[in-house]
């Protein structure tokens, strides 16, 4: 509207805090986001103790859209200093299975969408984030599917980092990195460090994907 852009919203409230979700409620925000084909979202709080089905409602909604993959731009703000300045680079993580919803397949998927978007975006290196030395029937299971998809994108360089390692990296020298790929609950944890790296999650803004729907976040 800012911008006088000919977009008609249709504008619907969900929130876990203010009484304001619902089943019914959640299932007309589908209905119009598939109508629509795209969103823009704001934060849907979710409640530290739950009551009733232990997915919060922004879970269910990527699970209804099989928003499958999540990506967060990490740049650099012209005039805002930090530490480190002149920052670009892309946090891609799988949100819709992982550790938040205890499921271990679709490795696949989330390892093509990452190689796919480094080639059309120009980018030329993917990093996939992992801990398959501890965890190896999943972390291993996606290592392996990110390293038989690099050989269908030859122009991409691709590098392995195990997440402990990744975390010191990234405070001492995020200048390595160009597109970054990990399960859903590392993913959490690595945005917000990033994020802390050009001012604070509230600047970086995120995108959430299916094969039908895109879905921006505020």
């Amino acid at each position: 509207q800012a911008a006088s852009v000919p977009v008609v919203f249709d504008e619907h409230h969900l929130s876990e805090v203010q009484n304001t979700a619902s089943e019914e409620k959640l299932d007309q925000v589908v209905d119009s986001m598939k109508e629509s084909k795209v969103a823009l979202i704001g934060k849907i709080h979710t409640p530290m103790e739950y009551k009733g089905e232990l997915a919060s409602y922004d879970m269910r909604l990527r699970r209804k859209l099989d928003l499958f993959a999540n990506v967060v731009h990490v740049k650099s703000l012209p005039g805002y200093k930090t530490r480190h300045n002149n920052l670009d680079l892309v946090i891609i993580r799988e949100q819709t299975e992982g550790e938040y919803s205890s499921l271990e397949h679709e490795s696949q998927r989330i390892a093509k969408f990452a190689f796919d978007f480094a080639t059309k975006k120009g980018r030329s290196k993917v990093t996939a984030v992992h801990k398959a030395n501890i965890i190896r029937a999943g972390c291993g299971l996606r290592w392996e599917k990110l390293r038989h998809q690099k050989l269908l994108y030859p122009k991409i360089k691709f590098a392995t980092m195990i997440i402990d390692n990744c975390c010191m990296q990234l405070v001492q020298n995020p200048y390595q990195f160009d597109v970054l790929v990990m399960p859903n609950l590392y993913g959490n944890i690595i945005d917000n460090l990033a994020a802390g790296l050009v001012g604070g999650a509230g600047v970086v803004p995120g995108e959430s994907y299916s094969a039908e729907y895109a879905v921006f976040e505020m």
